[in-house]
């Protein structure tokens, strides 16, 4: 579906904003919540397929359900890459679950278009107005159609022990440090990098961020408006990328590597102490828990540094590059389907998110219930970063996105150049003028 002029000015509206500033199921057929013999059905999907976000979704539901008579929830949680593979397909044909995950900016200006999204402003309009800045990025022409439930911003996890044994004193800030601590990692025979380029999305954070490094703001939030990527930065951006692929740095057979789903997985890799570090975002802790066998994935051996400044790049070394996932409804949801996404951001569901080291909440009053240190410390980086750049996959919408990945990936497997990035990702923007 091709985004209208309102569409891009409105994603427009939503990085120059900047977007995320805070303070990765129904029924399986996605039907619309029913009311048989009295009873609502809400069906819900997530992705919290692991524990302890699993459990502590079902118990959610169950004390909806308790303070609801005749009210029924039914929880999908999926892989990740299961939900959205199965979300795209019920934006497709319109059957969608109840409440949902959407990642809001040009992909939710699109399904909002598409007339798939119910408007929360007046419903919602106390937890927006608790949520504040937040809410921006699934904000359409002043409405909003999702209340985000968790934003953070992608940096690389690391092992500290693998650190202190390949000699490493202190997390890369530049990228000839980054390629120093590469050597160091190789020479103590340690697996540097871990990247799920099986999967697109993970690979393209790199490029996201040499360009978020090589880029202004002012270049980034000019470009989600008008669609131009003729600034000599961004074919930088694939130039750095291009340096930092030809240190060789990642795990074997990394271009059909899955991100998350199993032991042989980038982010399995990273919590088996297979490989030093990956570059992911906030969710990366609650994944690992859940693909080790004690259910602690890295524990205290787990470290975060943002991504390394580009030497010569216009980009602000403290910016950051994130997103986020909020809960929306469906447009044939029923009434109560709202009441349950209100109370998903209420306070006593949000601090428990937090304890359980779910991600990072969007609610205030949750933001000290952080309980993992160094989520604790991404929620403080997310809050000082002077500028969040929405993933570009995001922002630009399905259509660019798509394109932009497709052509990272292939610069990944050492088919496309630099430039022939920037030039796939100009075409398909130019086919949505």
């Amino acid at each position: 579906m091709r985004r209208n002029t309102r569409g891009r000015a409105v994603v427009g509206a939503l990085c120059a904003g900047v977007l995320l500033t805070v303070a990765a199921c129904g029924s399986d057929d996605g039907d619309e919540g029913s009311n048989e013999g009295g009873e609502t059905t809400i069906t819900w999907w997530h992705n919290s397929n692991n524990e302890p976000g699993k459990g502590y979704y079902e118990q959610v539901a169950k004390d909806f359900e308790a303070e609801h008579e005749g009210v029924n929830v039914e929880i999908s949680a999926m892989a990740h890459e299961d939900m959205v593979d199965k979300l795209d397909a019920a934006f497709q044909s319109g059957d969608l679950p109840d409440i949902y995950m959407e990642r809001g900016g040009g992909e939710g200006a699109d399904h909002v278009e598409a007339g798939l999204v119910r408007d929360l402003t007046d419903d919602a309009a106390d937890e927006i107005a608790k949520l504040g800045g937040s809410v921006a990025g699934w904000t359409v022409d002043d409405q909003t159609y999702a209340l985000p439930f968790s934003v953070g911003v992608v940096g690389f996890w690391y092992n500290t022990d693998l650190f202190d044994k390949a000699g490493i004193d202190a997390p890369p800030t530049t990228m000839t440090e980054l390629y120093d601590v590469i050597d160091k990692l190789k020479a103590a025979d340690i697996t540097p990098i871990s990247v799920g380029a099986g999967d697109q999305w993970p690979a393209a954070h790199y490029w996201y961020y040499t360009a978020l490094r090589s880029c202004s703001e002012d270049v980034l939030k000019e470009a989600v408006t008008s669609l131009d990527f003729g600034d000599a930065c961004f074919v930088q951006a694939g130039e750095e990328l291009a340096e930092l692929i030809d240190t060789e740095p990642f795990n074997a057979g990394f271009l059909t590597t899955p991100a998350q789903e199993g032991a042989t997985s980038a982010s399995g890799l990273l919590a088996t102490e297979k490989v030093a570090m990956e570059l992911a975002g906030h969710w990366e802790p609650g994944v690992m828990q859940g693909l080790t066998d004690d259910g602690e994935g890295l524990g205290e051996k787990t470290g975060w540094f943002p991504f390394p400044a580009v030497e010569g790049g216009a980009g602000d070394p403290s910016a950051q590059l994130g997103g986020g996932d909020a809960w929306a409804v469906s447009q044939e949801a029923p009434d109560l389907a709202v009441d349950l996404v209100k109370y998903l951001l209420s306070d006593e569901v949000q601090i428990g998110f937090a304890e359980n080291d779910m991600g990072l909440p969007t609610n205030p009053a949750a933001s000290g219930s952080v309980s993992d240190p160094a989520l604790a410390e991404l929620l403080k980086v997310r809050d000082e970063a002077p500028f969040v750049q929405l993933y570009f996959d995001t922002a630009f919408g399905t259509s660019v996105g798509g394109a932009m990945n497709e052509a990272i990936a292939l610069l990944f497997a050492d088919k496309a150049s630099p430039e022939d990035i920037v030039d796939a990702t100009q075409q398909a923007a130019d086919m949505e003028m």
